[in-house]
């Protein structure tokens, strides 16, 4: 296998689906005997400073041409056009959503970044994406040909395999779970407008998340207290992973009002740990969260989002079908080592196409 690298803004430790997908292709496609280089991007892409953006380039630049490389999307889709022109590495583009695609930009601000990254794509090699969702978006708004996109699913660990208790103890009253970044398009804020309009019932929550944009968990703590809610909402912020699989096997249901997602790695975390969900019909989510095992609304909806809420914690025996059905379903997702299979075949497909 030919060796090739990974570029990655910031620290590829850090806790979001992205950087979790990164690392865990990282670390399979080194499992299977493939010479990776891990290239550190500087931090606050897709926004850099002009001597973050100056050394991302350098970097890239000075990569050999037969060492393929995957940009991850949240820099390749900022990159200065005429610096990514410049690379004579072969180009893998790792987009998980494309950057025009997050909430709350203002609209100069996300007419540039389409522009920047639709220029771009044009000089990746080929192309990976977690989801069909993302790569028909590519296709059909980008102009990325269909055939230099690779979908490779993200895989998921099986917890039973893992030293996770199959049969944990479910927390009483019934605990709904929800595990996304602290930032607008998660869709948090919804979440707690809609568990207040159920606080009739019997039930506690806990919102688990990396702190991503500055004051928007000041912001959520906010309205949970100002909602009354602070005794049954628990807004946990960044914990371990042993925390989370507690969790995970604590939780009798699975909540994530989200805005957009390009996949989404929580709902295969919720599938293999036999949890029901809730969640909006945006994005992949539809792709993503098999009919039977969850209940999808409009997005920006707290009343549709109580609605499912309450139709689960009201319904036991519809809770358990949708329970049995996700662990079902989750028994049978792919593995990362078969993600990571995929991105090695995008590798080897852009080296070959510029021999």
């Amino acid at each position: 296998m030919i060796p090739a690298a990974l570029a990655v803004p910031g620290d590829i430790t850090t806790m979001t689906g992205g950087y979790i997908y990164d690392l865990r292709v990282l670390e399979e496609l080194r499992l299977a005997g493939r010479e990776m280089r891990l290239i550190r991007l500087a931090e606050g892409f897709p926004f850099p400073d002009r001597a973050g953006m100056a050394d991302a380039l350098t970097q890239l630049r000075e990569l050999p041409d037969d060492c393929p490389v995957i940009i991850d999307g949240l820099a390749f889709g900022a990159l200065e056009t005429e610096g990514v022109a410049a690379i004579r590495a072969p180009i893998v583009a790792l987009v998980h959503h494309p950057l025009a695609l997050e909430s709350g930009l203002p609209e100069a601000q996300q007419s540039q970044l389409f522009e920047t990254e639709k220029n771009n794509l044009r000089y990746a090699a080929q192309v990976i994406v977690p989801s069909p969702h993302t790569g028909a978006i590519l296709t059909e708004r980008y102009g990325v040909p269909s055939e230099r996109i690779h979908i490779a699913r993200p895989g998921i660990a099986q917890p039973h395999g893992d030293g996770v208790d199959p049969s944990p103890q479910k927390q009483t009253p019934p605990l709904i779970l929800s595990v996304g970044i602290l930032h607008p398009r998660k869709g948090h804020d919804v979440l707690i407008d809609a568990l207040a309009r159920i606080a009739d019932l019997d039930w506690s929550a806990s919102i688990v998340g990396n702190p991503w944009e500055t004051g928007h968990a000041e912001a959520l703590q906010q309205q949970i207290d100002r909602l009354g809610l602070e005794k049954r909402i628990n807004l946990a912020g960044r914990v371990s992973a042993e925390e989370l699989a507690r969790l995970y096997g604590e939780a009798s249901l699975f909540a994530l009002a989200t805005r957009y997602e390009g996949y989404g790695i929580v709902f295969n975390e919720a599938l293999v740990n036999g949890l029901p969900i809730v969640s909006c019909r945006t994005g992949a989510v539809a792709d993503t969260v098999p009919s039977e095992a969850g209940l999808l609304v409009a997005r920006d909806d707290p009343a549709a989002f109580a609605g499912a809420l309450r139709a689960l914690l009201s319904e036991p025996a519809k809770c358990e079908a949708m329970a049995q059905a996700a662990a079902a379903f989750g028994s049978k997702l792919a593995s990362w080592a078969e993600t990571a299979r995929i991105a090695g075949e995008a590798l080897d497909a852009a080296a070959g196409a510029t021999k």
